[in-house]
């Protein structure tokens, strides 16, 4: 059984790593795609928008799926999804066909996302081992983000930017062969109905929003197009809350967020993901385009900040039996925004060493950040909608990246940020973005240590934590 388990983790561990690579992988290789397939800025963030977007807008269905049909047949799935969707992205000759794969990827990212927390709180119930087993997750969100440029850069100057995504076809077909062999089902047996028309509404909504916040810049706030896109995104949004309290089972009961643990974790994971991780594809541009580092050069620039990082993130399991869940997340999130305020100090002719200090205290922040969120998330909701907590957590994770980019992206010259016009306006831009970043991150800081409170049970082991629910 112990054996089954530690392959369990391993799994979700390494899948978790491809899904998380394949954000951050890719920022690193945007310049080389901008060159060889000749595209514009619109174009590189549709790579990243297009996978999170999909993500973000599926994976909340894709956990009620789960819950239904189970949670390892879908993982099985998903993966394969994803494999074969990481070919059709290494074969695109054009932008549009990589975007398209990257939305498919998106696809196969979102089951996987949905059902990887569930796979490992079925397999690990004791609380300890579970917190364990989290704050290994944890680590692995948070490292393989930030050794995603690294990866990437190696990757590309190597093997050209294709490779980024052929790599991932063998790591895939090991993953679904261990899947198979040696992880558990687990399902619930009163799993909720597939709320179609919440789904159809929440992924129009995204996407419109997203697309008039990549396009604003290029066509004008007050274009037609954009004022249209904007208000019908709003509207659908909207509507999308009047269908979840009217609907009998819907994908995101509203009324979850009456419990402070839940909303708490939401707040959080969107904060951190539409600060720091999004402003990853700017910081990276910067580093390449007016820095004129080299794609691996530009990924090592973030290994002292990575390395730190997972060693504080390896570390968490302990400091979660002695220190409060909201203490951690609440001052990982001010550190990450101390650390995207003391980037602002870049400039167009900054050596690369300048922005090691700030990448390094926000990545400490991370590594506290990550696997005690993955706990709040897991701890908010009973057992058995382990895959409703997973798909929420996600759904906020995944949307604060695409959202994040798409309006960081709108502070950005669009001709600056691919290194065609000027330096200084990119610069300029970047540190407005960084310093909204920073808003957005402090914010999530002060929102998470109002949510959630934290108090230890007689009845729990001792270092344990119990989450209250309003």
């Amino acid at each position: 059984m112990q054996t089954i388990r530690r392959v369990t983790l391993g799994v979700v561990c390494l899948a978790t790593a491809m899904l998380m690579l394949d954000i951050a992988v890719v920022n690193t290789a945007l310049p080389n795609i901008s060159r060889d397939l000749n595209t514009d800025l619109s174009g590189l963030q549709w790579v990243v928008d297009a996978y999170t977007l999909a993500l973000a807008s599926v994976v909340l269905t894709a956990g009620s799926l789960a819950d239904r049909l189970g949670r390892k047949r879908l993982f099985i799935g998903g993966l394969g999804v994803f494999t074969a969707s990481s070919l059709a992205c290494a074969l695109a000759g054009s932008i549009a066909v990589l975007d398209a794969a990257r939305a498919v990827q998106g696809l196969g990212a979102a089951v996987m996302f949905a059902t990887s927390l569930a796979v490992l709180a079925n397999a690990f119930q004791d609380a300890r081992e579970r917190a364990t087993a989290l704050a290994v997750y944890g680590a692995t969100i948070g490292a393989s983000f930030a050794v995603g440029p690294l990866v990437g850069g190696a990757l590309t100057s190597g093997f050209g930017w294709r490779s980024i995504f052929l790599v991932n076809i063998p790591l895939g077909m090991a993953t679904i062969a261990a899947t198979v062999k040696w992880v558990q089902e687990s399902r619930d047996e009163h799993a909720r109905t597939i709320d179609w028309p919440g789904q159809v509404v929440l992924g129009a909504g995204l996407f419109l929003l997203v697309l008039a916040l990549l396009r604003g810049n290029e066509d004008g706030w007050t274009s037609t197009a954009i004022v249209a896109e904007l208000s019908t995104a709003a509207v659908l949004l909207v509507l999308f809350g009047l269908i979840e309290r009217r609907v009998r089972e819907p994908m995101l009961p509203l009324g979850l967020f009456k419990n402070r643990t839940f909303a708490g974790a939401q707040v959080g994971v969107f904060a951190i993901s539409g600060s720091f991780f999004a402003i990853f594809l700017y910081t990276t541009l910067y580093l390449q385009n007016v820095l004129h580092l080299s794609a691996v050069e530009a990924g090592l620039v973030y290994m002292p900040g990575t390395v730190i990082s997972f060693f504080v993130a390896g570390a968490s399991a302990q400091l979660l039996t002695k220190i409060a869940a909201r203490v951690m997340v609440s001052v990982g999130l001010a550190l990450v925004a101390a650390g995207m305020l003391m980037l602002t100090v870049v400039g167009v002719d900054s050596s690369w060493w300048i922005f090691i200090p700030g990448e390094i205290v926000a990545l400490i922040g991370t590594g506290m950040f990550n696997p005690a969120i993955s706990g709040v998330a897991l701890g908010a909701l009973p057992q058995s909608q382990s895959g409703l907590a997973a798909g929420a957590h996600d759904t906020f994770r995944q949307g604060g990246i695409a959202v994040g980019i798409a309006a960081l992206g709108a502070l950005i010259p669009a001709q600056a940020a691919l290194g065609h016009g000027d330096a200084q306006a990119f610069v300029d831009g970047l540190r407005n973005a960084l310093m909204v970043g920073a808003g957005l991150a402090a914010l999530g800081a002060i929102g998470t240590a109002v949510l959630l409170r934290t108090r230890r049970t007689d009845a729990e082991p001792s270092g344990e934590l119990a989450l209250e629910q309003a």
